[in-house]
């Protein structure tokens, strides 16, 4: 368990269901191992989920979920629609949420449709086609000033080899135009752990903790983050619209989350850092050497 991760059991969902919901009193409830870190996951009977937050930054992601979620439901995909927002317990300290259970599992790119990248694009094009009107830039992955995080990243990279070609990787991106346009809705975080397939066909679409407005690159990103080398080709060829400029950005955001967490998660979560680390091959198939 990593430091300041909130306890979470069965018993404890049990207690905050029938002294908040009682409607869903005596539901089975049974956890739900997943790669994920900032929540824990519980099935609620056949239709429900408990998405209970148990690490310090996640602890207003049930509220944000409950705001967000509502407003890319129109996207071609399912969402995890929120049903109810718990308040703190006796016994925990933070909100946290039922939603609607989605069907479907994480699938490795060999494993999915031929048609996925398509499919991430028709994801995107959809997201863009959001109304942003009152949301405020992300502070997370999308936002203009990535430069903002240069130490971390670099700190990161050391310690993960000191990889020169990383280094360069991550200063084209950072010296490539900035978005100039009004910022897009961003799921922001497209890799294995949040895309759901049902017979290989992506079908859903979860955790939209890091969503937000700001530069779409954030998501172009999933072109290194999910998708092999044919996947990226077809992707990027049917987001054509975007520019050069745009995809370097993307790598950059991609670089970030991966050598963020690849030290971090390289001990405690091997799904996780197996993501980064495939993530690292795709932009730069030498940087481990």
């Amino acid at each position: 368990m990593l430091d300041g991760v909130i306890a979470t059991d069965v018993d404890l969902v049990r207690d905050l269901i029938r002294t908040q919901f009682p409607r869903w009193h005596g539901l089975p409830v049974r956890e739900v191992a997943h790669g994920g870190t900032s929540n824990a996951l519980y099935r609620l009977g056949d239709s429900l989920a408990v998405r209970l937050p148990r690490r310090e930054w996640a602890r207003d992601e049930a509220a944000k979920l409950a705001a967000v979620v509502p407003l890319v439901a129109s996207v071609p995909f399912a969402v995890p629609e929120p049903l109810a927002l718990g308040s703190p317990g006796e016994h925990y300290p933070y909100q946290w949420s039922v939603v609607r259970w989605l069907d479907g599992s994480m699938a490795a790119v060999e494993e999915v449709a031929e048609d996925t990248p398509l499919r991430l694009a028709s994801l995107i094009r959809a997201l863009h086609s959001v109304d942003v009107t009152g949301w405020e830039w992300t502070r997370g992955r999308g936002r203009p000033d990535a430069v903002a995080d240069d130490t971390a990243v670099r700190k990161c990279i050391g310690q993960i080899g000191g990889s020169a070609r990383l280094v360069a990787l991550w200063e084209e991106s950072l010296a490539a135009p900035r978005w100039d346009q009004p910022g897009r809705w961003l799921h922001a975080d497209l890799h294995e752990g949040n895309l759901l397939f049902t017979g290989g066909e992506l079908t859903g679409v979860i955790d939209w903790g890091s969503a937000g407005v700001g530069d779409p690159a954030a998501d172009l990103m999933t072109a290194w983050l999910y998708l092999d080398s044919r996947g990226r080709k077809v992707f990027q060829r049917e987001l054509s619209e975007f520019d050069d400029a745009a995809w370097l950005r993307a790598q950059g955001w991609a670089l970030h989350l991966a050598v963020l967490a690849l030290p971090y998660y390289r001990e405690t979560n091997p799904f996780l850092a197996g993501i980064a680390s495939r993530t690292l091959d795709g932009l730069c198939p030498e940087w481990d050497d």
